[in-house]
């Protein structure tokens, strides 16, 4: 219960002074519809104590594109002098000026100053107050609120009014408007997952153009050598002791003796045994036995994929939350914010968009006092984070709330800043999300009453990371043919499954894209209806797509017939989810190489490739269907089925040497 007696809080009334001086107060915060799932009880007696927090607005945010584009666009001077975690958080901390007025408007009031705290982080002002002062001060009223199918109660008010100077410094309060569910969504499906296709190996026809016998059957059977040869990979042999590549996994986890029987198939170069480095977090586990249920396969060939590019150099896998809210949060509801929190100690609580700290809506709340779950507390900058990380996870933008994600996306800014390389899978459905996603109607996987409009994907659409589609080679084509849209066949719900594309509801362009995306316009003459708005309305609007949303992926990278082991049988595995930790493994090599001529790490690479795209291989056939369209078809330049284009190492390698 998140109040007490006044009897037990004694020291609180003592503190109590004089009566507050009037102030013009302006709504802030209102409920728009009853909360789901809790009904509201009676009122809070006036002499119960509530700790009540106050979210203080981060500082700089609109300025964040500004400061990223100077570290990483290769024609300014400021190219790569990333900045320090310290000069991060300074910079956008709220100011001590709105620190200052908002204690002066509490003790104004009659709250003295030893009952103020605030955080050590910079984002919050606490105060424990009565039902009584908080009424007064915030000009509402609070209520009991009871959970339906649970004994919980929770305390809230359906709005509550600010002074009118302090409004743009204050996010929100809780208590407030905001309550606290305690039933999380227990949707199974994961969006992002390799798609799985038991199959026997199959020797290909005999290719018109020779190649060696160790690359006849690459377009039906990608090993690391077919991937190192199509994209022109050198074998690894350094290992900078701070370049390890980040892989984050959750709700599901890797099996030892499955990793172990790829190595010994098809990289023999790596010793049996070698395994991620432990960064688990919040309880979770490390990996499972090839049995398990939560072996599904996602981390294996995350694994797999980057040690064999890589290897001496060494992976460390992020595998996030206990072993009972992870199986069940792979579902569109709740990703990357515990992740965030080990990172960076201030996430934890800090205040933007509207969202502080965890949303018991969709994250993970500990200690998670079940049989079996986490005890601890929550994680919060326990790690530091590896230059580059790669996730193979994501979600339909409209599964969560704009000021949710767009929080989540200020953190990607701000690692960017300090040299980070953060890459994400763009999804597997082209201009839709998976079939029976919980937002989209029927099962077509689409926006809209009538599920036709397309559903572009987080945090893909989020322009401060890498967000990377999927190729494949052409059937019975070689790895020194051209590479077309990944687009398959499987069957069952995955009938279409294919790189996705799009553009963003909730993120603009940025300016790093512009000439290419209106370039794209240009040659690809669509005739689809559009919209150009953020935040569209899909039940109303007349068109299909936006145009003037953040466009994705940016690049690509092969994401089909994959060969790995699943508790001891062998299967053939699809999607983004491969390209993703392949192309992360292409920029930890070139941080490899900059390392040894003593230069700091490639960070945000959009600016640089998107001003030298002729170092991808342009991909120009194919199409990623979807919401009954042919969705976006590849074109010259860069398109919405696979971005730029794949890696070309040696060019990449010649360019990101040359830049300081």
């Amino acid at each position: 219960m998140m109040f007490v007696k006044i009897t037990v809080v004694t020291a609180i009334a003592a503190l109590i002074n004089a009566a507050p001086a009037p102030l013009k107060h302006v709504l802030h915060e209102e409920r728009s519809m009853p909360p789901r799932d809790w009904v509201k009880g009676a009122r809070i007696e006036k002499t119960a104590v509530i700790p009540m927090r106050i979210g203080l607005t981060q500082t700089n945010l609109e300025k964040g594109y500004d400061y990223l584009m100077e570290v990483s666009d290769p024609d300014s001077e400021k190219f790569g002098k990333h900045w320090t975690p310290q000069e991060v958080h300074d910079m956008f901390a709220p100011e001590e000026e709105t620190v200052a007025n908002i204690k002066e408007w509490l003790t104004d009031f009659g709250i003295h100053g030893a009952r103020i705290v605030h955080s050590e982080n910079k984002g919050w002002v606490a105060v424990d107050v009565t039902v009584e002062e908080a009424e007064e001060l915030f000009q509402t009223e609070f209520y009991e609120h009871e959970h339906q199918s649970s004994p919980k109660t929770r305390v809230g008010c359906d709005k509550y009014h600010l002074p009118e100077h302090l409004t743009p410094h204050i996010d929100y309060i809780t208590p407030g408007v905001k309550l606290t569910p305690v039933v999380k969504r227990t949707v199974y499906t994961k969006r992002g997952s390799p798609w799985a296709v038991k199959s026997p190996l199959r020797v290909q026809v005999e290719d018109a153009t020779p190649v060696p016998s160790s690359l006849a059957n690459c377009s039906t059977q990608m090993t690391p050598t077919c991937i190192k040869a199509l994209y022109s990979i050198p074998d690894a042999t350094k290992a900078t002791g701070d370049n390890s590549l980040g892989l984050y996994q959750q709700g599901s986890y890797f099996a030892e003796s499955d990793v172990d029987a790829y190595f010994a198939k098809y990289a023999t170069y790596v010793p049996q045994g070698t395994f991620p480095i432990n960064a688990t977090i919040d309880g979770a586990s490390y990996s499972v036995p090839a049995s398990s249920v939560l072996n599904s396969g996602e981390a294996n060939i995350d694994i797999e994929m980057a040690t064999s590019l890589i290897y001496p150099q060494t992976v460390t896998l992020y595998q996030t939350d206990d072993d009972i809210y992870e199986p069940k949060e792979v579902a569109t509801t709740n990703v990357f914010n515990t992740f965030l929190d080990a990172l960076d100690g201030s996430y934890c609580t800090y205040t933007s968009n509207g969202e502080t700290g965890n949303d018991p809506t969709y994250d993970a709340v500990y200690p998670h006092n079940v049989p079996g779950g986490y005890m601890g507390q929550l994680q919060c900058g326990v790690y530091t984070p590896t230059k580059v990380i790669s996730a193979s996870y994501g979600q339909a933008e409209a599964d969560l709330p704009a000021p949710y994600v767009l929080r989540q996306c200020n953190e990607f800014m701000k690692l960017g800043l300090q040299g980070h390389s953060i890459l994400f899978a763009s999804g597997d459905y082209g201009v839709a999300s998976f079939p029976g996603d919980i937002n989209t109607p029927g099962t077509t996987g689409c926006l809209g009453a009538e599920g036709l409009i397309f559903n572009p994907q987080y945090p893909s659409g989020c322009p401060y990371v890498t967000s990377v589609g999927g190729s494949q080679l052409q059937a019975n084509g070689s790895v020194y043919d051209p590479e077309t849209v990944m687009q398959d066949n499987l069957g069952g719900t995955a009938v279409n499954f294919s790189s996705a594309g799009g553009f963003s509801n909730y993120f603009p362009r940025p300016t790093y894209q512009d000439g290419h995306v209106e370039t794209y316009f240009h040659r690809a003459h669509l005739t689809y209806p559009y919209y150009s708005e953020l935040n569209v309305n899909v039940n109303t609007t007349t068109g299909i797509y936006n145009r003037i949303g953040r466009a994705y992926p940016d690049v690509s990278a092969n994401g089909a017939h994959f060969p790995s082991y699943l508790d001891s049988t062998l299967y053939h595995f699809y999607g983004s989810s491969l390209a993703s930790p392949l192309f992360a493994s292409v920029l930890t090599l070139l941080n490899e190489e900059r390392a040894a001529i003593g230069k700091g790490p490639v960070g945000f690479v959009n600016p640089t490739l998107y001003r030298n795209d002729e170092v991808l291989n342009d991909i120009t056939l194919g199409t990623n269907l979807g919401c009954g369209t042919q969705g976006f078809h590849a074109v010259k330049g860069w398109d919405p089925a696979t971005g730029l284009g794949t890696p070309n190492y040696p060019k990449m390698l010649a360019l990101f040497l040359s830049l300081p």
